[in-house]
């Protein structure tokens, strides 16, 4: 999967509550509790399957046990950043397709390289357009189905 910005994904993605393709399973983590719910219940009204988790080391043992297909990772974590998780992550066996979401508040051109250089496959700036969110993950269903 090409890696990048949402905005480089095409504009003619598909937003479907009810997709035939099935629901993924997603891992959002957000040490902010607002941003954590909000994400987490667009993501289940959108039909997927959700967990969520407020910090590095959480995040880490839940991708060991639920093995979500997407990642929505805030970068700026207490202890282990997002950037830390996402390397982590990509060392794991069976997560090398994993796409993982950057959502973050940090959006210079450091930041970007940096969520690059970790193995974000995309990097989506706080507060982020839910429908932005909901694009990528249908986006990778729809790739996954292929």
């Amino acid at each position: 999967m090409p890696r990048g910005t949402a905005a480089e994904e095409p504009d003619h993605v598909a937003i479907h509550s009810a997709s035939p393709l099935g629901a993924m399973r997603v891992l959002v983590v957000d040490d902010n509790v607002d941003a954590l719910e909000s994400s987490a219940a667009l993501l289940r009204i959108d039909g997927h399957d959700v967990q969520t988790a407020r910090d590095g080391p959480a995040a880490l043992l839940c991708v060991e046990q639920f093995s979500p297909e997407v990642v929505l990772l805030d970068i700026g974590l207490p202890g282990m950043d997002g950037y830390e998780v996402a390397r982590r992550i990509r060392a794991m066996p069976d997560q090398h397709d994993t796409l993982l979401i950057a959502h973050s508040g940090y959006g210079e051109e450091e930041h970007l390289h940096r969520a690059t250089q970790a193995g974000f496959d995309h990097h989506l700036i706080k507060p982020a357009d839910l429908s932005q969110l909901s694009a990528l993950v249908a986006l990778c269903r729809e790739r996954r189905a292929r």
